[in-house]
């Protein structure tokens, strides 16, 4: 018996294309108003609250060298596991579901440096697309100062 298909969700971002795989993604937002979170690291654009729940905002543009834009109503957030915490995504457009055949995956690209946070390239007929392993996407660093400002927010009357 062969590889088993995978399943990502592909999104935009600056007019590229990237995915992540589906056993990361909880649900998909329109873009909201963030509040802004004080001493978080840079990689953080805000916090979304999401029934309830406040989850930090990574701000892929800033992680992918691209340049900043302000938040759109067009926009949307992905809701997602980054390791043992749930974060969003904001990215221009959530583009769908896509089952890659074992021949479309490719996971070789996890061994070139300066690739930390990919899991594999998906091989589609209209060119590559990387997808993501969100675990690597903080830096020990980044989460130790997201876990302080997360916990100064919550302390403030």
């Amino acid at each position: 018996m062969g590889p088993a298909p995978r399943e990502v969700l592909l999104f935009t971002l600056e007019g590229q294309r990237y995915g992540l795989p589906t056993e990361d993604v909880w649900e998909l937002h329109r873009a909201a108003r963030l509040t802004p979170l004080p001493r978080a690291p840079d990689v953080i654009e805000g916090l979304l609250n999401l029934h309830g729940r406040l989850l930090p905002v990574l701000d892929l543009r800033r992680r992918f060298r691209h340049p900043p834009k302000p938040l759109s109503p067009s926009d949307h957030f992905i809701v997602a596991q980054a390791g043992p915490r749930r974060i969003a995504l904001r990215v221009d457009r959530a583009e769908g579901l896509r089952v890659l055949a074992p021949g479309e995956w490719d996971t070789s690209p996890r061994e070139l440096p300066g690739v930390g946070y990919v899991s594999g390239v998906a091989k589609l007929e209209d060119g590559l697309v990387l997808v993501h392993d969100l675990r690597g996407f903080l830096s020990e660093a980044e989460a130790l100062e997201l876990d302080s400002a997360l916990t100064a927010s919550s302390e403030q009357p």
